[in-house]
């Protein structure tokens, strides 16, 4: 009787994928230097693959071992076996593709951001996030990151493509100067913001050339000052399954270095570590076998929290300026590739004690940082963390499929789109229209104290135009510096964040409220120093 193969084993013997006793020879060798590797693999849900499953180039590596292997980071590799899993984590949304979050209707609509970024790349064009399908093409056509270099090869047809399945950045996006490798504004209304920093959240294909926090390393292929056009023309595939699954193990991981770097820095502020409820243990394991450090983080169990948290979080990814000393700050420093890892209470405190800032507002003056989307973070600690619930619980639930057979479904949307699933699994007293009506409520709230932290930083920038066509002293006018900060800080956050309103509602409204005085308060000081001027003159 022949030995019954395992589902995972018998799908890849289908695709040819397995190549019975020569790759068990093979991965014998494999495992005579890898014996790491071998010992993960051995037991695990993926002992019946072949190193050559996810691995090219392996009988060069074996006669000389300077030859490298390449590694298969498509994710239709793993859907060939975990279907269901895979077609769900490339469902498409209903929201088209480049919907301005500057649109009347969006989060921070314009005249106000604009005049808030203070002519931040930012400012070229901010869109509302799709489905993670879309991730790493949709950046890199995005107005302010490569200067209009890369577009679609169909034009505004690219919109068309449909989901359940990955695509390949360059079989999508065309380069319109392949002849070189210039990082600039090509074309008016644009601008070259992106840097050799900005893949590592957008895909895993560079995880191997790539050592530990994009340190410029003998060996390692890219560093965080690396020429970006040359960067992502290597990039192929956003959102690989490997972001948070192990190969070889089938455990689950986080492999972001930053991410890593924040939760086992000493003597920093850790807002997981302070707030966060059923906390995860991690196993950091140096991967670096090319000759620079590499580093991966194994997690006792599964924490979405943490998995999604190398992405949806706070970070800093680009050149800036050191508020203490006064100096620029480069890709040389470890501070281009930062988590801050605190939330909004924090948040003020931490960029304050590392000194680092993005930009100088074009109007006031005032230093001050560019927010990305601090979800993970904003999360830790609230009421639905409390209560048990993980971002997979309310973005990833447990479904069936049409035979009946329950999975995680991957599509990391709004629960809105499975309330069954989702929020009355808990709420059981509750229907699917009253459970919605309470989100969209919250919202509602949220967005109109994002609007009053706003119309009272409106009122403070007018109060800075005038003080500054006055003449008011530089003293009062660095006060009211400090306080835009603040304003700025506990504003942005929010528009920054996804889903803040509902992620954690009391620190949203808190910290807007922060903003809200921090303006109203700058605004009284500098009409004072104004009012003061004017009397003088009389």
């Amino acid at each position: 009787m022949h030995k019954q193969l395992t589902p995972v084993a018998a799908a890849l013997a289908l695709l040819g994928l397995l190549a019975g006793a020569p790759a068990q020879a093979a991965d014998n060798q494999c495992a005579a230097c890898h014996a790491n590797v071998a010992k993960d693999h051995a037991g695990a849900a993926h002992k019946d693959l072949a190193c050559t499953t996810c691995h090219t180039g392996t009988e060069a590596h074996l006669k000389d071992m300077k030859k490298r292997p390449a590694v298969n980071m498509d994710p239709a590799q793993c859907g060939a076996c975990h279907q269901q899993q895979y077609k769900s984590a490339f469902m498409t949304s209903d929201r088209p593709a480049r919907q301005s979050k500057k649109a009347a209707g969006g989060p921070a609509p314009d005249p106000f951001f604009d005049r808030a970024l203070g002519g931040h790349g930012f400012t070229k064009e901010h869109d509302l996030p799709r489905a993670h399908t879309f991730m790493a093409i949709d950046q890199f056509i995005v107005d302010r990151a490569f200067g209009g270099r890369f577009e679609p090869k169909d034009g505004w047809l690219y919109t068309t493509l449909e989901g359940g399945k990955s695509y390949k950045a360059w079989d999508v996006l065309k380069d319109n100067y392949p002849d070189n490798n210039e990082q600039k504004a090509h074309k008016p209304g644009t601008a070259a913001a992106a840097n050799g920093v900005c893949w590592s959240c957008k895909s895993t294909d560079l995880m191997l050339d790539w050592a530990y926090m994009g340190d410029k390393a003998e060996g390692a292929k890219f560093h965080r000052g690396s020429n970006p056009v040359d960067v992502v023309r290597n990039v192929q595939h956003g959102m690989n399954c490997n972001f948070c699954h192990d190969p070889h193990s089938a455990k689950p991981r986080i492999m972001r270095d930053a991410l890593i770097d924040a939760m086992t820095r000493e003597g920093k502020m850790n807002v997981y570590k302070d707030f966060a409820a059923r906390q995860a243990k991690l196993e950091v394991k140096d991967v670096g076998v090319r000759g620079f450090d590499r580093k991966v983080a194994m997690l006792d169990r599964a924490d979405s929290r943490l998995m999604c948290a190398q992405c949806h979080v706070e970070y800093v990814c680009n050149p800036g300026m050191n508020v203490k000393t006064g100096e620029k700050v480069g890709f040389d420093s470890r501070l281009t590739n930062l988590f801050p890892w605190v939330n909004a209470d924090q948040i003020e405190a931490y960029y304050d004690e590392v000194g680092f800032r993005d930009f100088k507002h074009n109007l006031t003056g005032a230093t001050l940082v560019k927010m990305q989307h601090p979800d993970a973070e904003t999360y830790f600690g609230s009421k639905h963390d409390k209560a048990g619930a993980d971002c997979a619980s309310c973005h990833m639930p447990k479904v069936k499929d049409e035979n009946g057979k329950t999975y995680t479904m991957h599509w990391a949307t709004s629960p809105k789109h499975y309330v069954k699933e989702t929020c009355l699994s808990c709420h059981k007293d509750k229907n699917e229209k009253q459970m919605v009506a309470a989100i969209d409520a919250m919202k509602g709230h949220f967005d109109g104290k994002v609007r009053e932290a706003e119309s009272r930083m409106n009122d403070m920038f007018n109060a800075f135009e005038l003080a500054k066509t006055v003449g008011v002293s530089e003293e009062v006018l660095a006060k009211a510096r400090k306080l835009h900060e603040s304003a700025h800080i506990n504003w942005e956050y929010w528009t920054a964040a996804n889903g803040a309103y509902f992620h954690n509602h009391d620190m949203a409204v808190r910290s807007l409220a922060k903003s809200a005085k921090a303006a109203s308060d700058a605004t009284a000081l500098l009409r004072k120093a104004i009012d003061e001027k004017a009397a003088t003159k009389k």
